[in-house]
């Protein structure tokens, strides 16, 4: 039987990182830093070719561990610009160091970033219903937001459409088009949104930690 996927899902690598996580709500704090990493590093290049280098960024940035990566001196940056396995971009390879650091300060004030960042979503995933993929918006007033309140943390290559394609990667929406097979089991992983005091509220994170 056809399965039905979002249309930009057509690689193996692309089907693999489609049909096992993209969407579906992450809430641990490394793996949250692992994404917007690699969503700032994707600006001006393909979301395959990030995939492609995801596991030499794991290794070269410490396995994506914030408190570590918030250490890394000139000279640690230096060597990076030489290795082909992630994207040789001195702003991106500074940025992700300052970054950490400002993930850290987030942490700190919030107690974990998981804490922070969902609270631009009101704590539970906005689940959408597009019928095909063309409709789905490249940024929203929450990602607006989100880009604001990082940049002025510090954060950089966290424009409005990199948090969205963040976004989407950590499950704060469910982009899947209502025809792909995930849709149903991404927004099952989502909590329900029930009303009280006349605003939408979380009643539980899931405990499962896990684009375009």
């Amino acid at each position: 039987m056809k399965v039905t996927r979002c249309a930009w899902a057509r690689t193996p690598l692309g089907i693999a990182y489609h049909d096992a996580e993209w969407g579906v709500p992450v809430h641990d704090d490394r793996v949250l830093f692992e994404f917007l990493t690699l969503e700032g590093a994707q600006a001006g290049l393909s979301w395959e070719t990030i995939l492609n280098k995801r596991e030499a960024y794991r290794e070269a940035f410490a396995s994506f561990d914030p408190a570590a990566v918030a250490r890394f001196r000139p000279a640690r940056v230096e060597r990076l610009l030489l290795n082909p396995g992630i994207v040789r971009n001195r702003l991106k390879i500074e940025s992700t160091v300052g970054n950490a650091k400002a993930f850290l300060a987030v942490q700190k004030e919030f107690g974990s970033f998981d804490a922070y960042l969902w609270q631009f979503v009101g704590g539970a995933a906005k689940i959408n219903r597009w019928n095909n993929h063309s409709s789905i918006p490249t940024r929203t007033q929450e990602s607006d937001a989100l880009s604001k309140d990082l940049l002025k943390r510090g954060f950089k290559f966290v424009g409005t459409t990199i948090c969205y394609a963040f976004m989407q990667a950590v499950g704060m929406v469910n982009d899947h088009i209502v025809d792909c097979f995930r849709f149903t089991a991404v927004s099952a992983t989502a909590p329900r949104r029930r009303r009280a005091s006349g605003r939408a509220t979380m009643t539980q994170f899931p405990a499962r930690t896990q684009r375009k």
